[in-house]
């Protein structure tokens, strides 16, 4: 079984803009979305994801922890936003910058649309425990917040948040 140990993080600030190696478009559907989670008709989102010219699926266990069991499969771009176009409930966009501190790579996620003004980091790492450089534009950690996954943000979009919402604890989105 594949697990993705990841941690996601808000940005104290725009430094990282400095390090980008590299920056790409995406767009992700929800074959399997937040609604059927939470109903407790699913067990993992499925989400489609495309990015230039590649694209894929992805199946992710709905669990509320930094290491989850992940699996991606390729499936042919134009199959991709067909799905995309008919079968998902909405869109999501972000540009994903890559950036490297200290030989560990750190993916910042700056969304649009509808999510608008939310960019976090997140970090893959080997093991729970692993350490990993802490440079100083990254901010609070919220890898066990649910409103941050992806999967919330189309039903619950960073626009519709209240202020309460984008800085107090979590509570059930």
């Amino acid at each position: 079984m594949a697990i993705e140990i990841e941690r996601k993080f808000l940005l104290a600030n725009d430094g990282w803009r400095a390090g980008v190696e590299r920056s790409e478009s995406m767009a992700q559907g929800y074959l399997v979305d937040a609604q059927a989670l939470r109903a407790g008709l699913a067990h993992a989102s499925v989400r489609v994801r495309v990015a230039g010219a590649r694209a894929w699926l992805n199946i992710k266990a709905a669990t509320l922890a930094i290491a989850r069991a992940e699996f991606e499969y390729p499936v042919p771009l134009d199959e991709a936003k067909t799905m995309l176009a008919t079968l998902c409930d909405g869109v999501l966009e972000k540009t994903r910058h890559y950036v490297r501190v200290d030989g560990v790579l750190f993916e910042v996620d700056e969304f649009a649309g509808d999510n608008a003004g939310l960019v976090v980091a997140e970090v893959e790492l080997p093991t729970v425990d692993a350490p990993f450089p802490r440079p100083p534009w990254l901010g609070r950690e919220v890898s066990a917040l649910v409103r941050y996954y992806n999967v919330n943000l189309i039903a619950h979009p960073y626009r519709q948040w209240s202020p309460a919402e984008r800085v107090a604890e979590d509570a059930a989105c």
